[in-house]
């Protein structure tokens, strides 16, 4: 007789029908080509993919963890991706390709799921900046790999270069930050809080991805608006703090379509700042200009980074330079994904190519108990395409707009 209590390891749940994904097959085709490129090259029976980017990626599915392990098993034909029993239907209702539900009624099920779809004795590709100590333990013991080898760099490599479904993601993305911006720069005034602005700018956004793209979940768009002291971090949270009369401010927007991040960042004033404010400001946007100028197809971003950092010397301000220049964009967040292979540092010495979505965003932080304390950033949205840059930021910068009162 059975045990009432014995549950199922593994199912599948084919519950409604396939949501639409913001791509086509065909583009997720084309992505899983490309991973099965890497994985001739490097001689491998199967990719376990972990990141919420990578499997976001390859399959159109963007999972929330919870303390719960996710996957996508990618083999020469097939393309599955294993999910917790807690989120039902869902995970494969938004995945292009199969999907596998492990159960929590044994500790493990998870790996015997992968395990199912990876099979044993393989020669194995894992994430390796994303494979905890104990999840490789477990790979092991259940897997039993001929070997294991990382492809987080080229699965990083690969997605540096955008579609042109990408690219037009993007560009929607661009134009509602803009949105944000607006709202932002709208609710500003002497007496409110930094929340009450954040709110304003990213209910403004949800309130368009909602109307433009309504097949997709509407999820994870955030604003950081930030006043005087808390300026001084790029990724400093919204706080109640009450803005005041010659106040610096920091207008920051993400819209998320997808997982797909884009950004709007603008420095503004309550009021008419003092001139050793004024001269900080401007000198920043200078090197946002000058960032602006460079970004071109064959420059390393090392190089970038140089011209810049030899103007801000110039000008007496390079001990105040935050942090890099810039970075690329695609399937990131907060809280998942970096393609650190194209951001724009001294140590990255990656040649700008046609395809890729970079920023220019450079920071000066200035002390409190210095002349014009606080954080000065810009940032725009640059496209690298056949015909040359497009900086597709239209949300105006600079002391001619952005000086509210």
């Amino acid at each position: 007789m059975q045990n009432p209590f014995d549950r199922a390891q593994t199912f599948t749940s084919h519950n409604g029908d396939k949501a639409a994904l913001p791509f086509s097959q065909a583009e997720y085709d084309d992505r899983l080509a490309a991973l099965r490129g890497i994985m001739a090259r490097m001689d491998l029976d199967a990719v376990l993919l972990t990141s919420m980017h990578n499997i976001a990626y390859y399959s159109g599915f963007l999972y929330c963890a919870f303390g719960r392990p996710y996957g996508c098993v990618v083999t020469h034909d097939a393309c599955t991706t294993v999910s917790a029993n807690i989120d039902g239907g869902q995970p494969w209702r938004r995945s292009h390709c199969d999907n596998v539900i492990y159960t929590d009624w044994q500790r493990d099920n998870y790996w015997r799921a992968v395990t199912s779809l990876a099979s044993t004795g393989r020669r194995l590709g894992v994430e390796g900046d994303h494979l905890t100590l104990s999840m490789y333990e477990a790979l092991q013991t259940y897997l039993e790999p001929a070997s294991v080898n990382d492809v987080a760099a080229a699965t990083m490599q690969a997605r540096l270069i955008k579609s042109s479904a990408e690219i037009a993601l993007i560009r929607e993305g661009a134009r509602i930050a803009d949105l944000g911006g607006a709202a932002i720069r709208d609710a500003i005034h002497a007496g409110v809080r930094e929340i009450d602005v954040a709110m304003a700018g990213r209910d403004t956004m949800e309130r368009e991805i909602a109307r433009s793209h309504p097949l997709s979940e509407l999820r994870d768009t955030w604003v950081w608006f930030q006043s005087g002291l808390n300026t001084d971090g790029a990724h400093n949270p919204v706080t109640t703090r009450m803005l005041e009369p010659g106040d610096i401010l920091s207008l920051n927007t993400f819209p998320m379509i997808s997982a797909y991040y884009t950004a709007l960042e603008r420095t503004l004033f309550l009021g008419d700042p003092d001139p050793a404010s004024l001269k900080l400001w401007q000198t920043n946007i200078a090197a946002h200009e000058l960032g602006l100028s460079l970004i071109k197809p064959g420059i390393t971003c090392a190089a970038i980074c140089d011209e810049i950092n030899r103007f801000l010397a110039q000008q007496g301000v390079l001990q105040y330079r935050s942090f890099g220049y810039g970075h690329s964009f695609g399937i990131l967040s907060h809280y998942y994904g970096r393609e650190a292979g194209l951001e724009l540092r001294e140590d990255i010495d990656t040649v700008l190519e046609p395809g890729m979505v970079v920023s220019m965003e450079p920071m000066l932080w200035v002390p409190q108990g210095t002349p014009g304390a606080g954080g000065y950033r810009e940032h725009d949205i640059v496209v690298l395409d056949q015909t040359g840059p497009q900086n597709i930021t239209g949300f105006p910068y600079g002391p001619a707009h952005n000086v509210i009162g």
